[in-house]
């Protein structure tokens, strides 16, 4: 990110730091450490199992609790970074789920292991405190590249996570796994307390009335609800596939080890490549062309996962259309859904994700019960159902959803804030001029 007013604001906030790549690096690095928490057991569900005499089913609790606890999270913890602090919440936050991870590491029982998964999952939410907080020190202009930027490393998180984890557990055990990442938390907590910009005054919004409003935002902005959606329908397909995979690859003809297990997260780094390319195609207004294009490939991801059962090459293959469709998606959702309103990103993010999160737990869920009863093949049909369905409504939007600039886009969100977000400091929408109405952003409305 080059952006020179983005350097400058950053500047204004913490003289520390002066390289305007790095400002944006370190928000970055730091999603990516935060968010891996989440994603450390998926390669290792099966030793897990094992290690308990669990069924494939009861060990995929693990995953589908941690991303309920992101979800809540996402809904009590996220938009409190509109009146709190960041500097002071984050590191606070990031510490208490370290401690969690410690606990998981001497977990007694599965049972004990889930139920620590759902604490895990609810502080894990700090790298979507971050990315409102980059997108606030953008500019309008470069908005779409700093998402990028720090979205590419949000998913080198979330991917590593599976290829570290897999390597930590087949040289120790899948314990040790849980106490590195502990570690990496507390490190990192200690950072961004340094690091991360003091700022201004945050408004006078009473807990309760912060959450009513993220409600109301949900329910006042339609590309809001929709973006959620087409989110929400990538991230299930995204839990289909990485719930089950190491199942998958640890049976018959594969029998890959923890190690290997955990390489594959590198496949999907293509994903995390295409967060920077789909964030500069939205700041250049093409996010319906996108959208449509994305959702396909997730559609499609599913054909060569399919034919991958018995053949490597066509696994890897579904893998990194997979991520690139879920990620380009993603990161195409946010560009847009930063643009409503840029005194409440927190809660614009906040309501983004919990749907996100959301489509994530029933997707793992429905997966781990299908893998059980229907094999591979359920698990393919479900993830393809799921691409499908986000294409459909893709195309829908586009006939019968935001209004379109002169290239088909959603340009005329760009820059401006929103009417259903305006509001007076105890969080009730701010009364309108009489005799008029708010402005709205062109499209805004269905």
């Amino acid at each position: 990110m080059t952006s020179s007013a983005y350097t400058l604001i950053w500047k204004q906030h913490n003289g520390t730091l002066h390289d305007p790549r790095g400002s944006s690096l370190i928000l970055a690095a730091a999603c990516g450490v935060s968010v891996a928490s989440l994603y450390y057991p998926q390669p290792i569900l099966h030793t897990i199992a094992g290690a308990f005499h669990a069924s494939s089913g009861t060990a995929g609790l693990i995953v589908t609790l941690s991303q309920i606890g992101y979800a809540v999270g996402l809904g009590l913890l996220v938009p409190a970074g509109d009146i709190v602090s960041r500097r002071r919440l984050v590191p606070i936050v990031l510490l208490l789920t370290a401690m969690a991870m410690v606990a998981s590491a001497v977990a007694p029982s599965i049972a004990v292991l889930i139920a620590l998964a759902l604490i895990v999952g609810l502080g894990t939410v700090m790298a979507q405190v971050l990315v409102p907080l980059a997108a606030s020190l953008a500019t309008d202009e470069s908005r779409g590249r700093v998402v990028g930027t720090v979205m590419s490393g949000l998913l080198l998180g979330i991917l590593l996570a599976r290829t570290v984890s897999g390597l930590v557990a087949g040289v120790t055990s899948w314990r040790t796994v849980y106490v590195v990442g502990a570690v990496l938390l507390v490190l990192l907590s200690a950072v961004l307390a340094r690091v991360l910009p003091p700022e201004e005054v945050r408004p006078s919004i009473g807990y309760r009335s912060l959450l009513s409003s993220t409600v109301r935002l949900f329910l006042s902005e339609p590309l809001l609800r929709r973006r959620a959606v087409f989110g929400g329908l990538g991230f299930a397909a995204f839990s289909v596939f990485w719930t089950t995979s190491a199942f998958l690859l640890a049976g018959a003809p594969y029998h890959y080890n923890d190690t290997v297990i955990g390489l594959f997260g590198l496949v999907g780094a293509g994903g995390a490549l295409c967060a920077n390319f789909a964030g500069r195609l939205a700041d250049r207004n093409l996010t319906r062309q996108t959208t449509a294009v994305f959702a396909g490939l997730v559609l499609v991801s599913f054909v060569p996962m399919w034919l991958g059962r018995h053949n490597l090459a066509w696994l890897i293959a579904g893998i990194f259309l997979l991520d690139v469709g879920v990620q380009g998606m993603q990161v195409t959702n946010q560009s847009l859904i930063y643009r409503l309103a840029p005194d409440s990103r927190s809660r614009v993010n906040a309501s983004y994700m919990v749907c996100y999160f959301a489509g994530g737990a029933i997707g793992s869920a429905l997966a781990a019960a299908l893998y059980e009863s229907d094999g591979w093949a359920g698990v393919c049909l479900l993830g393809a159902a799921l691409g499908a369905a986000a294409l459909v409504l893709s195309g829908l939007d586009a006939r019968f959803g935001v209004a379109p600039g002169r290239d088909g886009s959603d340009a005329g969100l760009q820059r401006q804030p929103s009417a259903g977000l305006q509001q007076q400091p105890d969080g009730r929408p701010q009364p309108q001029a009489a005799g008029g109405t708010a402005p709205r952003p062109e499209g805004a409305s269905d």
